[in-house]
């Protein structure tokens, strides 16, 4: 199997670090995304869309990084992380998709406005952004923090590919000053993830 990633993205580690836990033997190809890694025309043929992470594995295809966890972690079905009950693998796809449509993208506003504009060199955040962030925090990392109260792992006792899907938005958590003090559970939980020795080769290392 072939990884195309970039490794400071959120969406990458997450990839990487299942890949890891899993030890899985992937061919990693960096898609260099500050130097237009992924406007080449041999990366627009394997994802139109010219976004990482994709996976290539023996003539298929995949892009989406939950779509990805899903499939390595079928890989090895006696981890567990991808539950074979339905109602439990509904549950753990539940959360993925709120990963998408609440949590990625509030926790990206931070990222973006205090890491990546420093990295690419795209000026000072946005306070807007930041208010913004700050706001759609207080709703969703409500309802993360709430879940989280008696639970280890975002479903329960069983670590799964839903941990890795949320916990991939907290990975520049501190450099992008996500304010994270009013959700103990969920500082609690991430640092239990971010623990994993797998988590832990998958981190990325940012310029100062």
């Amino acid at each position: 199997m072939k990884l195309h990633v970039f490794p400071p993205s959120p969406r990458a580690v997450k990839v990487l670090a299942l890949a890891n836990h899993l030890a899985l033997d992937c061919e990693i190809v960096i898609v260099d995304l500050f130097q237009g890694g992924n406007a080449t025309p041999e990366f627009a043929a394997l994802n139109a869309n010219r976004k990482m992470p994709v996976l290539e594995d023996d003539g298929f295809v995949l892009w989406e990084s939950n779509a990805i966890l899903q499939y390595l972690a079928s890989r090895r079905p006696e981890s567990g992380l991808w539950p074979s009950d339905p109602r439990r693998q509904a549950d753990v796809a539940r959360w993925q998709f709120w990963d998408c449509a609440h949590w990625d993208p509030t926790c990206a506003l931070f990222v973006f406005e205090r890491v990546v504009k420093r990295l690419a060199g795209l000026g000072e955040p946005d306070p807007a952004q930041i208010a913004k962030g700050e706001s759609e925090l207080q709703r969703f990392g409500a309802v993360l923090n709430e879940n989280l109260k008696g639970r280890r792992w975002i479903t329960g006792d069983a670590l799964t590919i839903a941990d890795f899907s949320l916990g991939a938005a907290l990975v520049h958590a501190e450099a992008a000053r996500i304010p994270l003090d009013p959700y103990p559970e969920v500082e609690r939980w991430y640092a239990g993830l971010a623990a994993l020795p797998g988590w832990q080769k998958a981190l990325p290392v940012l310029p100062g």
